[in-house]
């Protein structure tokens, strides 16, 4: 059953849409950015930048690591990718870790405080009633664990499903805790090996 939405509620979920829109073309831009600076492909470079934002870097990755997921607009990969590249797997991996497993923790409780009309600011009708269906089928949570240890699920969305469920805020962390080590490093190294096609394309 659809729910009644108010003109204000609509116009701020364009906004919110367009911000989407906005930062995905801001992400490119940064990203080829980084690449024509020489911080993609030299090391040198990363380890430069790493050496001078040695106590703020982190903090500030963790934190916007944070924001991607509370406010799903900034797309997740590309932060995900850059903290292996700027701080190494190991540093990169402890950084996403923290800021997403935080994230999905403030998102997963925003939607037991705002319910559906918070998921609905972020996503379309259609894709919110076609997961909120698998709610009733008797495999949900298996379902749901798949997708946070898949590199490829729509995370951010099955987070703010789940705040839906019964399920309860200690069993969503361990599933989490458990399963976002597999997509982190699965997501990365997708992109990072790929890496060879994107630099073709660059030049």
């Amino acid at each position: 059953m659809k729910m009644k939405l108010s003109q204000r509620y609509l116009f701020w979920q364009k906004v919110i849409k367009v911000l989407g829109v906005l930062a995905l073309i801001a992400s490119g831009v940064f990203v080829i950015w980084l690449y024509r600076q020489g911080i993609l492909n030299d090391s040198n470079e990363l380890k430069t930048l790493v050496k001078h934002y040695r106590f703020w870097g982190p903090l500030v990755f963790i934190l916007i690591q944070i924001i991607q997921v509370v406010f799903p607009v900034i797309p997740g990969g590309v932060t995900t990718v850059a903290g292996f590249l700027i701080f190494g797997p190991v540093l990169g991996f402890i950084y996403n870790y923290i800021g997403i497993l935080v994230g999905s923790g403030i998102l997963f409780q925003l939607v037991r405080i705002f319910g559906r009309k918070f998921i609905l600011l972020f996503v379309s009708e259609e894709t919110f009633y076609r997961y909120e269906a698998k709610l009733e089928t008797p495999g949900y949570e298996r379902f749901f664990i798949f997708c946070m240890a898949s590199p490829i699920s729509p995370a951010d969305v099955m987070v703010m499903i789940t705040g839906l469920t019964q399920m309860s805020f200690r069993k969503f962390m361990i599933i989490n805790i458990i399963a976002k080590p597999l997509s982190i490093i699965g997501y990365s190294y997708l992109w990072i090996f790929g890496g060879d096609l994107v630099k073709i394309f660059l030049k």
